[in-house]
């Protein structure tokens, strides 16, 4: 039969062993809640074909880890540009899929895909219907973070995305959608 003491011990033991495993898996847990952020970001766009100046826009992504140099983004936004001397406004709301390679954790680069929803919104003093259509396109880009505070680092980000030529009933009768942007984000740590 065994003693008090040596049940004490016993239960003292496993005490132990349940309280260092909880530590460890709050402790795992606490990375993985870091493993994920949000990033607000706004920045400037500029169509490779449009009339020259960028144009603002801003953009929302969620990004984590699949590997410590493995990094997947998920994002949205909004920008607008203007073709043929301003008779034709080009809006889109891109949704797109992301895949970073990142060596050093601040820095990060790679490519990805989209679903582009673009509105091609004519001048009125122009006969023709505006029109919306859904784009796939591709881009390629990378960034690199400057830590604030442990939850939270500065975005920049630079992108080129290459989409199809659109058509248009203006001249000449298509032209090249692709553009270029930089954000400055605030990259949100959970």
């Amino acid at each position: 039969m065994r003693s008090q003491d040596d049940i004490l011990t016993g239960l003292l033991h496993r005490a132990a062993i349940g309280a260092v495993t909880l530590l460890i898996a709050l402790a795992a847990g606490f990375g993985i809640a870091r493993a994920a952020e949000i990033v607000p970001s706004i920045g400037l766009s500029r169509a490779v074909d449009g009339n020259g100046d960028a144009q603002m826009y801003g953009g929302l992504a969620f990004r984590g880890h699949l590997t410590p140099v493995l990094l997947t983004e998920i994002g949205v936004a909004y920008r607008s540009d203007s073709q043929f001397d301003d008779q034709l406004k080009v809006r889109m709301w891109p949704v797109t899929a992301s895949l970073y390679l990142a060596p050093v954790p601040s820095l990060y680069a790679g490519g990805g895909v989209g679903w582009y929803n673009v509105t091609l919104d004519y001048s009125d003093a122009l006969p023709f219907e505006d029109k919306t259509s859904q784009e796939f396109g591709v881009h390629l880009g990378g960034g690199v973070q400057i830590p604030l505070v442990p939850a939270a680092a500065i975005d920049l980000n630079g992108r080129y995305v290459f989409l199809r030529d659109q058509e248009s009933p203006l001249v000449p009768s298509s032209f090249d959608p692709d553009f270029w942007t930089t954000s400055l984000g605030l990259a949100i740590k959970f």
